[in-house]
């Protein structure tokens, strides 16, 4: 069983409690707009980090981090990107290929807003973490953790913070 920590749109942004859920987790997964790297910095220095950059990330960053990230936890084959869209409404750089060939868990940031759903045609679950930096418009910031056992993921759980 891996215990995941899944967050998005950090903009520069980390403080001790997004590092208490880090040390929680067995590993860290960030969906884009990271925004300094002192944030995977941080991460990396306590727990093994998987990411994509986002729409806002500098040259540094992109060098380090694709735009795109498939991978297979235990059983799971996951797909990360900072702008995907989601079921009914993905976006055209990914529409094409998530149709031909989908994963089981699709993850993407961008929106700030914090969405679960299935997508029942192509038998996938999507994934937006929301946002936890303190720039955008959201007033709530969140993160999800997870856990994959073999090939099912569950005790998905919303981690909220103060408001911005």
């Amino acid at each position: 069983m891996t215990k995941i920590l899944l967050l998005s749109d950090t903009h520069g942004y980390i403080d001790d409690d997004i590092l208490k859920y880090v040390n929680q987790a067995d590993e860290v997964w960030h969906a884009g707009d990271i925004g300094d790297l002192k944030v995977t910095d941080t991460i990396k220095a306590l727990k093994p980090i998987k990411g994509v950059y986002g729409n806002i990330d500098d040259t540094k960053i992109r060098l380090e981090f694709p735009e795109h990230h498939r991978f297979v936890c235990e059983g799971i084959d996951v797909w990360i990107t900072h702008i995907g869209g989601y079921p009914g409404a993905y976006n055209s750089r990914v529409r094409d290929v998530i149709r031909t060939n989908p994963p089981k868990l699709f993850i993407c940031g961008h929106s700030h807003i914090l969405k679960v759903m299935p997508d029942k045609k192509l038998n996938l679950l999507h994934m937006n973490p929301g946002a936890v930096g303190k720039h955008g418009f959201h007033k709530m910031r969140t993160m999800l953790r997870f856990t994959i056992d073999g090939s099912k993921i569950d005790n998905l759980e919303v981690i909220e913070f103060k408001k911005r």
